[in-house]
């Protein structure tokens, strides 16, 4: 798709448009999402070296925090790499004239799949922050068995805490043959997901050990057994294997991370 996303942050601040202008001065880092060039991404919450020494030792596999935040459109480095999937596999058509949901849906990634023209998008998230988003509990989803053609939740799972049942409300709502996208952080030196741990339980202590303040768990090497017990089939996917072409420093993608494709039996 050529189609390119306009912010909707028309009056940024006047230090805010300083740096940009000199951001924009530059071209090493392009966006995917607004098709600018400049010199560099902006870091999430002081990028990588704010992440713990317990989370580097796991091989935590998240977001690219060095290069999270395009400072022209503000898409964020998850969405993008999905574009970047997206278009490597030719999964735009896949959103055409079928029903769609999307769980906590991102602004930049919503408007491209809006564009598609799917017969029915649903937006929803637990606590809705904008017009269009209706309220919806991923563990308790308001709607029949197989009434949807594609689900994405990206990095939702880590913060729910009954994922298993979240998971079995995806597999119930998604038809036959249908697709879900579902991303999560997870540790590739941890062989067990680590989670309910007493001595886990503060903000702080979440954020050392899970990632963030608001996250429930640290997923492990079984993530893929978790999800295949709940029905979905893996058909996932690598960034080496779709886009080796792509520089992920210049688009500002995690490499490591894979894309989480999963089928409904049809």
């Amino acid at each position: 798709m050529s189609m390119r996303y306009q912010s909707t942050q028309d009056h940024p601040g006047l230090i805010r448009r300083l740096r940009r202008v000199l951001n924009g001065l530059g071209n090493r880092c392009e966006c995917c999402v607004c098709g600018r060039t400049f010199f560099r991404f902006s870091p999430y919450r002081g990028g990588e070296k704010a992440i713990s020494a317990y989370l580097h030792n796991m091989d935590w596999i998240s977001s690219a925090f060095d290069t999270f935040w395009c400072p022209w459109c503000r898409s964020h480095d998850r969405e993008r790499h999905l574009i970047l999937f997206f278009d490597a596999l030719g999964l735009w058509s896949a959103f055409e004239k079928v029903s769609v949901l999307h769980v906590a849906p991102e602004k930049q990634l919503a408007f491209r799949i809006a564009a598609c023209r799917p017969s029915r998008y649903v937006q929803g998230d637990l606590v809705p922050s904008r017009e269009g988003i209706r309220r919806l509990d991923v563990t308790r989803i308001d709607a029949p068995d197989a009434d949807f053609d594609c689900v994405l939740c990206n990095h939702v799972l880590e913060h729910v805490p009954e994922d298993a049942r979240a998971l079995r409300e995806l597999y119930r709502v998604l038809k036959p043959g249908g697709f879900a996208i579902l991303q999560t952080p997870y540790a590739g030196n941890l062989e067990k997901t680590l989670e309910n741990q007493p001595q886990v339980d503060a903000p702080e202590e979440r954020l050392e050990f899970y990632g963030q303040e608001d996250h429930v768990r640290l997923y492990g090497r079984d993530l893929l057994d978790r999800i295949r017990d709940a029905g979905f089939l893996p058909e996932m996917t690598t960034h080496e294997e779709q886009l080796k072409a792509v520089n992920a420093v210049r688009f500002g993608v995690n490499e490591k991370e894979p894309l989480f494709l999963f089928r409904k039996r049809g």
